[in-house]
């Protein structure tokens, strides 16, 4: 297995969108309220220029297979940022590849001064609610900031 993760490119924006919404379509999650009717799912390589951010691609042997980021949402406490739009390829399940880029996104976020990481889901997503609990997230009762994303309503936070 050749694993190798950057910073998205320009070039990125088609592949890891095809790839965040076959993952939804996998797991019955596409749906209003969710990063698969989210304009800038077809342009993350912007979306990620905002100041405190980055998006990491995982390609495994040359081929985009998944992606993961942190972003200064709107209305989050101070020291805080999202995880944001970590999905994998199905071929790339249950290879350690998401528990990667999550951990150098954790890594990124540290080196941004944030203490905290916030991250929303679902329960159609219940796989990846497992690996953020066994990396330290913990349940929340309410969302935090503005996502938009109203179609999620499992909310986790982290220490880091």
């Amino acid at each position: 297995m050749n694993l190798t993760i950057r910073p998205i490119q320009p070039k990125d924006n088609a592949p890891i969108a095809k790839v965040i919404r076959g993952a939804l379509e996998d797991f019955n999650a596409n749906k209003p309220g969710t990063v698969y009717f989210d304009p800038t799912t077809d342009d993350l390589f912007t979306l990620f220029q905002t100041p405190n951010s980055a998006y990491y691609i995982a390609l495994l042997n040359d081929e985009i297979v998944g992606g993961c980021g942190i972003y200064p949402t709107e209305n989050l406490p101070n020291g805080y940022a999202e995880l944001v739009k970590i999905y994998l390829h199905k071929t790339a399940r249950g290879k350690g590849i998401g528990k990667a880029l999550m951990l150098k996104c954790f890594e990124k976020a540290k080196e941004l001064n944030y203490q905290y990481l916030y991250l929303e889901s679902m329960p159609e997503l219940d796989i990846a609610v497992g690996m953020y609990q066994k990396l330290g997230f913990k349940n929340l009762d309410k969302p935090l900031g503005n996502s938009g994303h109203f179609g999620c309503n499992i909310w986790m936070i982290k220490e880091l």
